[in-house]
């Protein structure tokens, strides 16, 4: 079946893309090895499907555009957009189309290779390559960019090859004559075959020592055949074969007379029938069997996750019965461990318990508030209580990640992400970011309005200290290692308790609270004139550290920190307590101390930013929230997404 454009082919499109001259280029949509060129001819749009290796051809199919334009064809529109399409040719009778185009002064060339190593490749006016949508290192060329641009070694051409070039070429070939055609005619196994049957010469004659009259029926069977190229008479049809679709060719063949076909005024247009019908039924296919695949898979994930709730639920109620029945378990094991002192059998024993004891793992199984326990008597009441609290603390983290899962797994069918498509005109935001002096800082607007920075480092800690800080202002710390130096800035305002309480989690969040996986801590807060940099007499204070003199006001802060996406008059990353964050974020993510490092996490609350962003914001927020923008806003040590 075909699946590629021969030389013929190549011939004939050519002559019918003449239509295209002068046709003024607009958008360039890329899909992986598959270029699409958007162009008007007068009023009139054209689509021009390029695949490298294989196929162009104009097309009434085009496939929707890609929300994020891959490189290639941003590439493409920065030099073509906009120009004009001055000349369209083949290259001698090679599968190697060139497009000229004049944008302004500028001149580029357009170079398709359609050979098997296919390439698509943009040309300056003096040939040299400003980039191949594939960089190769072959025998004999470089395609990369900066080098002069070199055509694939020439094949010899069957349409104007004479009787005695072609005696001499098969002298040359130690293969069979359909194998020689083929390869060293540049004209593809099909049309080889056509030569053959027309010059009744089997196939599988050596090519070498042919005899004149057959050498003469061979070259007639190649004139007349490429004669329509030509003279342009085309009969461009589909080849059917028991109602299956195999071959779309430009003129008769001979050994598809009895087939069943289908006529088209034009080459592009067989093409375009034959090859962007069957890729839209079979992106529709594949598109089906994902979502099929994923409702499958959310529909186990969500067995498992009520398999982990109930599983958590057996485990909490049996931690709490056997503390409800303290008294019943310590009498039940002092009777056992009494009795066993006493030389009583095991099978005395159990006569006179309401449960079940084996003998070999010392483990007692009993029905304590409608559930049955089993309780290790080896151990004390509190540690048999913590087996089971320990058990439902690692199903809750099975439970999470499970969640996680579902959640990733329904965006997936809502929009798969491998096919993701939308319409070409889809608006994108734009970055709108002024540069702040505190941007070196950690910092956040507080839900009140208030600008609270903190130190980085210990340099920053002591800078924030030495020139930001003022009169007017608060400034907090923990006793924590690590431990931010941070300032409320209040412009002589009154700070109210939501400020002060967002600004203490601030502190505790990004010291060492976080990094030993704490749940909160203690900060506290003095006016400036407490702080100072002179020790008492006789001591050194380190760089970043302070001297805090008088009441210190203490409060009591949980951790937990959100990184949100802000877009309104400023568009950017932003992190800190989530009362804050959320009220000006239009994307939030909280997270809290974990089990995945730094890294880890960056990447995956940036794949969560691009999933839920709108698709005018896709653009906008894989620009600002890379993982590695991510990674300024994240505490020390581990975290964990906070599943809401």
């Amino acid at each position: 079946m075909k699946d590629k454009m021969t030389s013929v082919d190549v011939a004939v499109i050519v002559s019918e893309l003449q239509v295209l001259i002068d046709a003024k280029l607009d958008k360039i949509y890329q899909h992986e090895d598959e270029i699409r060129l958007k162009m008007y001819v007068t009023r009139d749009r054209r689509d021009l499907l390029i695949k490298a290796g294989k196929l162009i051809y104009l097309t009434k199919y085009p496939r929707p555009s890609l929300k994020i334009a891959p490189s290639y064809s941003m590439l493409l529109r920065k030099h073509l957009k906009g120009g004009r399409i001055t000349s369209i040719g083949q290259h001698d009778f090679d599968r190697v189309i060139e497009i000229h185009i004049q944008r302004g002064e500028e001149k580029r060339i357009l170079i398709i290779e359609l050979l098997p190593k296919g390439n698509i490749i943009l040309l300056s006016e003096d040939r040299k390559i400003i980039l191949p949508l594939t960089t190769m290192s072959l025998r004999s060329r470089e395609v990369r960019r900066g080098e002069q641009y070199e055509f694939p070694p020439l094949q010899k051409n069957p349409i104007d090859i004479t009787k005695s070039e072609l005696h001499a070429f098969f002298e040359e070939s130690d293969r069979s004559l359909v194998s020689t055609l083929a390869s060293g005619l540049n004209m593809g196994g099909l049309y080889a075959e056509e030569v053959c049957i027309r010059a009744g010469v089997d196939k599988k004659t050596p090519a070498r020592g042919m005899p004149v009259e057959k050498l003469q029926k061979i070259h007639s069977a190649m004139y007349k055949l490429f004669d329509s190229i030509y003279s342009g008479k085309f009969e461009p049809h589909i080849v059917f074969e028991k109602g299956e679709e195999i071959e779309a060719l430009p003129f008769e063949l001979c050994q598809y007379v009895d087939h069943e076909k289908v006529y088209f005024n034009s080459l592009n247009e067989a093409l375009d029938e034959f090859f962007s019908r069957k890729a839209i039924q079979s992106v529709k296919s594949i598109k089906d069997e994902k979502l099929a695949i994923l409702e499958r898979k959310s529909s186990l994930q969500e067995h498992a996750i009520e398999k982990f709730q109930q599983e958590e639920k057996e485990c909490i109620k049996k931690a709490e019965a056997i503390y409800s029945q303290y008294q019943q378990i310590e009498g039940i094991f002092k009777y056992i461990h009494g009795a066993r002192g006493q030389g009583s059998s095991w099978r005395e024993i159990k006569a006179k318990i309401e449960g079940e004891i084996d003998e070999a793992t010392g483990i007692l199984t009993i029905g304590l508030d409608g559930t049955i326990v089993a309780l290790d008597m080896k151990l004390g009441i509190p540690q048999n209580a913590q087996i089971y609290y320990q058990r439902a603390k690692k199903i809750r983290k099975k439970l999470e990640g499970a969640s996680r899962a579902l959640e990733q797994t329904k965006k997936e069918i809502e929009q798969p992400r491998s096919l993701e498509i939308e319409p070409e005109n889809a608006p994108q935001r734009r970055i709108r970011q002024r540069k702040q002096w505190y941007d070196r800082f950690r910092y956040f607007i507080s839900s009140e309005g208030f600008l609270v920075i903190g130190g980085r480092d210990a340099s920053t800690n002591e800078e924030i200290v030495k020139k930001h800080m003022e009169s007017q202002d608060l400034f907090l710390h923990t006793e924590a290692h690590g431990s931010p130096a941070v300032v409320i800035k209040t412009s002589g305002r009154e700070i109210h308790s939501s400020t002060l309480a967002e600004a203490a989690q601030f502190a505790v969040s990004y010291s060492s609270v976080w990094k030993a996986g704490s749940y909160g801590g203690d900060c506290y807060w003095v006016s400036p004139e407490q702080v100072s940099k002179t020790p008492p007499p006789g001591e050194h204070l380190p760089k970043g550290s302070f001297m805090v003199r008088g009441k210190r006001n203490y409060i009591r802060a949980s951790v937990g920190i959100s990184i949100g996406i802000e877009i309104n008059d400023e568009t950017r990353l932003i992190g800190g307590p989530s009362s804050a964050i959320k009220q000006m974020s239009k994307y939030v993510i909280e997270i809290e101390p974990g089990d995945l490092d730094q890294n880890q996490v960056a990447k995956e609350i940036s794949k969560i930013f691009f999933q839920d962003a709108d698709y005018i914001d896709k653009m906008l927020v894989k620009s600002i929230a890379s993982p590695d923008c991510i990674l300024k806003f994240l505490p020390p040590g581990k975290s964990k997404i906070k599943i809401s």
